[in-house]
């Protein structure tokens, strides 16, 4: 059953995470006609208390044929059209933990509720008018956000940031699209096409969308980060270099090679941007099996990383070592760390530079006196949007289901101006500007199909 069809009925579902003997709250979201009639079945409010409307009840929840008490919880209130979904809904606040909200949960169920489709109460949010595509998909964005900015960047979307100005775009190729579709049917009582004007109008949507558009790289690094890896021959000072990073003592750090014998992770933010850090086991032939595991497993994540750095020991220098192993990473963007470089003199630091190969991207650290780290983290930003269109100062970051949409009414747009400039006839304006119309709509939801709405949907946790 697709999502839109699906949106038919009471439904409810557990709306908070869920942890064994560790949420101290638990809540089960209803939604629909007979939410609130659910409710009168199940909860208990001793008292004179009032059922209106945002309000909030306190009492407990009874099993409705045997009475069975089965939790002290409150009841929140919210009648259609003021509340999320813009129908009757219900919120149980429980206890945390397990068994009381599943309790609840199918209790709802036995009244005649089913349980949630990932997504639903937000899907029916739009359905109903509540919210347009754009807010639905920054709602998922700030559930999952990463970093500060992440959910910063969500929060301007979901206050219609992205909304307003897609919306002016298309209500503006509207406007144009009626214009030209007079001439069509009403040529000869109206004044002619000031050309100019369109195409002038044309062109000031078309760099606006291109603006917005620019966004799109930002979105994607916020939404899901990069992933380092820190790799190097033994006792290079990877793990200090990870601790001295993270504040942290995630990993061992001893004089003897080999110590790391598997890949640490470390999750940090970087300029706003999420990272996965991975510190590697030492790269280098080895006998020892366990050990020997650990040197492929970091293999394996320096393929997989986004980034590279390769750190070396400032006191050993560049050896043949770091050849090869530059060799299995140099498809990747690197970074070389020179590492302890307290631990040489200023002309043991000349002759080092001057012996080890040139990398565009080069940082000197003494990880063990946490030196060295912002110097490190700038580089790395510096790499992350080398070659990256520079976004305007908009806080709003497109998604690539909106990117590839933008990118249509783009192209759509730039075909009206060479529609325009060929001399055809107005007909042939239109096709175009319609489908440029037809993008901008896909974003916001005012032009979408059930197949892209379960696509959407489908991604979102079930109780949201």
């Amino acid at each position: 059953m697709s999502q839109t069809l699906a949106t038919s009925g009471t439904i409810a579902a557990i709306a908070t995470a869920i942890v064994p003997q560790q949420g101290s709250v638990g809540i089960v979201r209803v939604s629909g006609t007979e939410a609130i009639a659910i409710a009168q079945q199940l909860f208990h409010a001793p008292g004179k208390q009032k059922w209106e409307t945002h309000r909030i009840l306190y009492g407990y929840i009874r099993h409705p044929q045997t009475q069975e008490l089965i939790d002290e919880a409150l009841l929140l209130i919210m009648q259609a059209p003021r509340s999320f979904t813009r129908e009757d809904v219900v919120e149980f606040h429980c206890h945390g933990g397990i068994m009381a909200v599943q309790k609840v949960l199918q209790l709802c169920i036995e009244q005649g509720a089913r349980l949630a489709q990932p997504g639903e109460f937000t899907l029916r949010a739009f359905l109903n008018g509540r919210i347009d595509l754009t807010q639905a998909e920054s709602i998922a964005d700030l559930v999952g956000a990463k970093s500060p900015q992440a959910a910063q960047t969500a929060l301007a979307g979901l206050q219609g940031k992205l909304r307003e100005p897609i919306r002016q775009l298309r209500n503006t190729c509207l406007d144009i699209l009626a214009e030209i579709e007079a001439r069509i049917d009403f040529e000869e009582d109206l004044p002619p096409l000031n050309e100019e004007n369109i195409q002038a109008q044309i062109a000031e949507v078309t760099a606006k969308v291109q603006q917005i558009l620019a966004t799109a790289d930002r979105g994607e690094l916020l939404r899901t980060g990069i992933k380092v890896a820190i790799v190097g021959r033994p006792n290079v000072g990877k793990s200090s270099l990870l601790n001295a990073w993270s504040r942290s003592d995630r990993a061992i750090v001893t004089e003897l090679p080999g110590t790391t014998r598997d890949v640490v992770e470390s999750q940090l933010v970087v300029g706003g941007i999420p990272v996965q850090v991975l510190d590697t086991a030492g790269i280098r032939e080895t006998s020892d099996v366990v050990e020997k595991i650990g040197v492929e497993r970091s293999r394996r994540a320096a393929e997989a990383a986004d980034l590279i750095l390769l750190t070396i020991d400032a006191e050993i220098g560049w050896t043949e070592a770091e050849t090869e192993i530059y060799q299995q990473v140099k498809s990747r963007p690197v970074i070389l760390v020179i590492n302890k470089i307290d631990l040489i003199t200023e002309n043991q630091k000349q002759n080092l530079l001057t012996a080890i190969p040139q990398f565009q991207f080069q940082v000197h650290t003494a990880a063990a006196l946490n030196q060295g780290i912002e110097e490190l983290e700038t580089a790395i930003l510096t790499v992350i949007h080398a070659g990256k269109a520079q976004a305007a100062d908009l806080d709003l970051a497109v998604n690539q289901r909106q990117a590839a949409a933008l990118t249509s009414a783009k192209t759509s747009l730039k075909q009206v101006l060479t529609t325009i400039a060929e001399q055809l006839p107005l007909d042939f304006w239109t096709i175009d500007l319609r489908g440029a119309i037809q993008a901008l709509g896909e974003i916001t939801g005012e032009e979408v199909t059930e197949s892209v709405l379960d696509r959407i949907f489908s991604r979102f946790c079930i109780g949201k």
